[in-house]
């Protein structure tokens, strides 16, 4: 038998540190070749770590939320025979004096080295020492991770159940699937209790992966960027027309037009007469970076959370090229298969929530970004056309600006060449 260590593997790029977003293994469980040990994050792409041998778990090395340097053993796995890792220890008993023995290891190592129990006789079950106060149904600190499988807490977590609350039953405290069985149980019973019942729970989520991320660049960008936010409403019957006319005129080839290939496109005319807005903010060297290339980054909510896939060179682009990409890059950030490259290089972002964006909002600017375009929803409003009142489709842009770099002035003026453009749709297809 041997130890095979497992390092955070070099993912490339020039990162030297990764965040750990999830364990697929615990200690103990047996592993086989190409099965997914972790995952990690580096910038907003998540890598899977597979195992390189067939083997059992002896030690794992941090947790969730974690940043670990690359080149870090994480994993430690006991093979048949005596090939080891570059990095193999001596057998896990040795290992118990270790101070970065992470806890659950510890406990379970200390199981296997102290069971002084006589092997079976062939033929015979193995005989287990009766469990102890602190081995089945004692309650755990408050402050200890809870031992489950992770068959166990996926259950725990469709059912929304909080694993501190479940006494296990299970070696060490572990708690089993007939645990949850009961958990439930008992919670079936105290509902069918008549009147109001007060609810004492209380559930601590950390913050890790893409939610830690994105709360890291929305902090930034509070704290560093001055937002001025200005909201113009925009009549969007005639584009609303125009983008009908052209999607019931399919053709091969053809993606289906909604409203942000013709924002997009209006950005990029607005963007040529005011290239200020399509620019970086270096607030730390004191330089404004202002980029003939207008790389739209089009706010997208997925599973995972939010993340900002970047249409590049939306200037050489026309209607039907930059839906097409939208597409793709919408359908690679949902399915989680976005490159990295694809989601960074932003030089100017739209914000928009489609029939949920509501009559106004206060979008936070992409830093290191001077600009963000926030859609709101299209919804028909009665409008005076001098005469009377007409219904037509209104639809608010709120948008926000830095205003170190942009002046109120050239924000209005922005959104207000804009707002001719879409408001005139035939103007966005006119080239000069």
């Amino acid at each position: 038998m041997g130890i095979y260590a497992i390092k955070l593997p070099d993912v490339g790029e020039g990162v030297a540190e990764a965040e750990l977003v999830e364990w697929h293994v615990n200690v103990g469980d047996v592993v086989h070749e190409d099965m997914v040990l972790a995952a990690v994050m580096t910038g907003k792409a998540t890598v899977e770590i597979p195992s390189p041998v067939d083997g059992e778990v002896t030690w794992r090395h941090g947790e969730v939320g974690d940043i670990i340097a690359t080149g870090t053993v994480i994993l430690k796995i006991r093979v048949a025979g005596g090939e080891t890792g570059e990095e193999a220890e001596e057998p896990v008993a040795a290992e118990l004096s270790k101070a970065e023995q992470a806890p659950v290891a510890a406990s379970t190592v200390r199981e296997k080295v102290q069971d002084d129990t006589p092997p079976p006789a062939p033929g015979q079950p193995k005989l287990r020492k009766p469990a102890t106060a602190t081995e089945a149904g004692a309650p755990r600190p408050p402050e200890e991770k809870p031992l489950a499988s992770p068959a166990v807490r996926l259950r725990a977590k469709n059912a929304g159940i909080d694993l501190r609350q479940v006494t296990g039953t299970g070696p060490t405290g572990r708690i089993t699937h007939d645990d949850l069985d009961a958990f439930q149980r008992q919670g079936k019973a105290a509902a069918a209790k008549p009147g109001l019942q007060p609810n004492t729970s209380i559930q601590e989520i950390k913050v890790v992966g893409l939610r830690r991320r994105i709360a890291e660049r929305m902090a930034l960008s509070k704290s560093r960027i001055p937002h001025i936010t200005y909201v113009e409403e925009v009549d969007m019957t005639s584009l609303e027309e125009l983008r009908t006319r052209l999607n019931a005129d399919q053709r091969p080839g053809r993606p289906k037009l909604t409203i942000l290939p013709f924002l997009m496109r209006a950005i990029v005319k607005a963007a040529a007469d005011q290239p200020m807005v399509n620019a970086h903010y270096d607030d730390e060297a004191g330089v404004v970076r202002q980029y003939g290339g207008v790389h739209i980054g089009i706010a997208a909510q997925t599973p995972a959370g939010l993340v900002v896939p970047v249409v590049k060179h939306a200037e050489a682009r026309d209607i039907f090229d930059c839906a097409r990409e939208v597409a793709r890059l919408s359908e690679a950030a949902k399915s989680g298969t976005a490159q990295r490259e694809e989601l960074s290089g932003s030089t100017i972002t739209i914000s928009s929530l489609g029939a949920m964006g509501g009559v106004v909002s206060t979008p936070v600017i992409n830093h290191p970004e001077v600009a963000i375009i926030g859609v709101n929803k299209i919804a028909v409003r009665p409008q005076w056309d001098g005469t009377q009142f007409v219904p037509r489709k209104m639809m608010n842009l709120s948008s926000s600006f830095d205003h170190r770099v942009i002046d109120g002035w050239d924000a209005a003026t922005f959104i207000q060449r804009l707002k001719v453009l879409l408001e005139a749709p035939a103007m966005i297809f006119v080239e000069g």
